[in-house]
């Protein structure tokens, strides 16, 4: 990760903006809505920002438009696995957000959970079991109840809260039918959070209480029943200590630019537990790091438009032309 990141104050220096949307994720749906709110703030801004749908053949779209960067929102494989981030470096247009490997080791759950105990920082008790057998065996050893998800997905796509053994057959097929690879997870009591990151610096955290069983694909993003809570009832310290962690999570996996650090806060030792790393998070209306970012007084514009600063820094690591910033 390079240096500071700039500070661009004229729409026109960002050039031919390409806002890059959809795609063929299983989250698509939710990629289309961050897309087309991203693009409107944009071009609110002054911003010369084009909707470019990556499905199919698009990136000669993006060759023959001749665009000078792109704002990534795409959510889920193809897009936030570092797949599209390769694209874009050999196309030589720089981009927002992390780069092939921050978005591919974050992607990964499994690598993930690797590296935080590689680095020593906090997760909840894991497995990667590869039959409905070891899953239960898994049940056993870690104790229910159990989250079991697929490796390789977001926005709680695939995965369960397993409360009794004979619901584990049936979360191993959900898991396994989006992802060869399955993780086990421990199921921790207690508060949810998450860590927002811009630039670096994370912003205010917000704590999340869910109506249902756990924070699935309906309460993120389309429940009205979801509270979230900003300040947070973390005391400042806790607060200032969960943010730390956040940042060495972050960093761990070579993430840069802007993304989100998901927590659990055990109820019986207080203990702050990693979840996972998002490098492209939602930016829906019911999106967190929108929220975060309003509680530290930057709008929703001025948000978008702080992202596509990070553009900049991966032009200079990619060797492109780093005096632009």
């Amino acid at each position: 990760m390079s240096g500071q990141y700039p500070k661009i104050t004229n729409a026109s220096d960002f050039g031919k903006v390409a806002v890059l949307m959809g795609g063929t994720s299983a989250e698509r749906e939710i990629s289309l809505l961050t897309g087309e709110a991203v693009l409107a703030a944009l071009k609110e801004r002054g911003v010369d920002a084009h909707r470019v749908d990556a499905i199919g053949n698009f990136w000669q779209e993006l060759i023959a438009a001749r665009y000078d960067r792109v704002w990534i929102a795409l959510h889920g494989r193809g897009g936030e696995d570092g797949t599209v981030q390769g694209l874009l470096e050999y196309l030589g247009i720089p981009y927002t957000g992390s780069g092939v490997l921050g978005s591919a080791l974050a992607m990964d759950k499994v690598r993930t959970k690797q590296i935080l105990q590689a680095s020593g920082l906090p997760t909840p008790a894991w497995v990667t079991p590869t039959s409905s057998a070891e899953l239960s065996a898994a049940a056993a050893t870690l104790g229910l109840p159990l989250i079991v998800k697929p490796a390789l997905e977001g926005s709680s796509i695939g995965m369960s809260r397993v409360e009794h053994t004979a619901e584990l057959e049936s979360a191993w097929h959900k898991a396994r039918a989006a992802d060869s690879t399955v993780l086990a997870e421990s199921c921790v009591t207690g508060g949810e959070y998450t860590a927002a990151i811009l630039k670096e610096t994370v912003l205010p955290i917000i704590q999340i209480e869910v109506a249902g069983t756990f924070y699935d694909y309906q309460a993120k993003y389309f429940s009205d029943e979801t509270r979230y809570h900003c300040p947070c009832d973390l005391s400042p310290d806790e607060e200032q200590r969960m943010a730390q962690l956040a940042l060495q999570a972050f960093r761990a996996v070579g993430a840069r630019g802007w993304g989100r650090v998901d927590f659990m806060r055990d109820a019986a030792t207080g203990q702050p537990l990693i979840l996972e790393v998002n490098t492209v998070p939602g930016m829906t209306s019911h999106s967190l790091v929108p929220m975060a970012a309003e509680a530290a007084g930057i709008d929703f514009g001025g948000l978008v438009w702080r992202i596509l600063e990070t553009a900049f820094v991966a032009e200079a690591d990619a060797g492109g032309a780093s005096d632009a910033a």
